[in-house]
């Protein structure tokens, strides 16, 4: 039995098994968006049926570089080591474009976050990615 959903897509699409430490961080964080929108839109829609201008709204909120950087900040005590070096390798990188209304330190804090759940993510490891992202919003005190 397959572990998670990463190793299913794998599996179903044929991509195979590449190392992670391998990845760029800007690849980590691309597919770290990815997964960190699709979390927060499940939560979203499962809150209740509302307009998609509405649904929206609240995913942009929580999805933008400042409430990420917000996010990382509080989450770091939480880090392991290997997680610690993932985000720090994410935050340092150098970036060829930089987000709309977004100062250069979130930018670099999102995209360090990014490459985290990227990371976790292409570890098969979901449930800390939920975990993470549910204890930084309620240590940010935001609702979805």
């Amino acid at each position: 039995m397959e572990k998670g959903i990463n190793a299913h897509i794998g599996k179903y699409f044929g991509t195979g098994e590449v190392d992670i430490r391998t990845y760029s961080p800007l690849a980590l964080a691309y597919i770290g968006d990815g997964v960190f929108d699709l979390v927060i839109r499940t939560v979203v829609v499962g809150r209740g049926n509302t307009n998609a201008n509405a649904l929206h709204r609240r995913t942009s909120h929580i999805v933008k570089a400042h409430t990420q950087a917000n996010m990382i900040e509080a989450l770091l005590p939480e880090l392991t080591e290997e997680e610690q070096a993932v985000y720090r390798r994410g935050r340092n990188a150098n970036s060829p474009t930089m987000a709309k209304n977004a100062t250069m330190s979130d930018y670099r804090k999102a995209t360090g976050f990014e490459a985290l759940v990227g990371y976790l993510y292409l570890m098969d490891e979901f449930d800390r990615i939920l975990f993470l992202i549910k204890k930084a919003l309620a240590a940010l005190n935001e609702r979805i």
